[in-house]
């Protein structure tokens, strides 16, 4: 039996385009007196990730359309930041309740195709999602463990917050995954009473994000944490498997 530890990583500088993130979140938890260990999961914000990676959008630059124009008097909302999430959507799912519901270029289903104005030192600047997640996630593991100068089992996963269909308030969601399983298939096993499961699969990254969240909060300013104590399979699928695809998706 096991529990888990979650740590946050304290005094984070506000993050600049072109910093290094690794070195960040390394420098961060040898001032708090820890060294990586094996099975340490790492979870990072979207948004000091967009901000390291310079996907950040000045809307000052931006020529809102005559749509994003329309949207934008009903919903009573910036035209230039709706004429961005347009252009970060690849199609919207639904517009209700001044809402946009909208399918990412990755996939993702997410209010304002993840364009957000949050945590940002300029009133004209919105930060949009990384362009591959689980490539940012891999490239900080790499760096994370040359920096340690160590072949541990690590795991990298950034978070974003949603919504829920259904559901009231938001969670923090994996929407990108490296060093480890994102989901944990119980398929074609025996469950306590001998009955054989046939579609249960745990989004355990998810699962991890939301708990992550607890500890760094909305406004917290506490962009990263370490958790300790999950005992993950190294090898697998990744953020991008959590997406439901269009062939089982009842509402689509």
């Amino acid at each position: 039996m096991y529990g888990l530890t979650i740590f946050p990583i304290k005094d984070v500088a506000d993050i600049k385009t072109g910093d290094s993130l690794a070195e960040i979140i390394y420098v961060g938890i040898k001032k708090q007196n820890m060294d990586l260990c094996n099975e340490d999961i790492i979870v990072i914000t979207q948004k000091i990730v967009s901000k390291s990676e310079g996907k950040l959008i000045n809307l000052r630059t931006i020529t809102p359309s005559e749509f994003a124009k329309q949207i934008a008097a009903k919903a009573n909302k910036d035209p230039r930041h709706i004429e961005v999430i347009l252009q970060q959507s690849k199609r919207i799912v639904r517009m209700d309740h001044n809402i946009l519901i909208c399918e990412t270029k990755h996939g993702f289903i997410c209010a304002n195709a993840g364009v957000d104005a949050s945590n940002l030192n300029d009133s004209e600047t919105v930060a949009i999602l990384p362009e591959n997640p689980d490539l940012s996630a891999e490239k900080l593991r790499g760096k994370l463990l040359e920096l340690s100068n160590t072949d541990i089992n690590l795991a990298v996963i950034i978070t974003d917050t949603w919504g829920r269909p259904w559901r009231e308030g938001q969670v923090n969601n994996a929407i990108g995954v490296a060093g480890m399983r994102s989901l944990v298939d119980y398929r074609g096993k025996q469950d306590t009473a001998g009955q054989t499961l046939q579609a249960t699969m745990i989004a355990v990254a998810d699962e991890l994000a939301s708990a992550a969240e607890l500890v760094m909060g909305k406004i917290e300013r506490i962009p990263i944490v370490l958790i300790r104590g999950y005992k993950f399979a190294s090898a697998g699928n990744t953020g991008k498997d959590l997406i439901r695809s269009a062939s089982t998706d009842m509402f689509r």
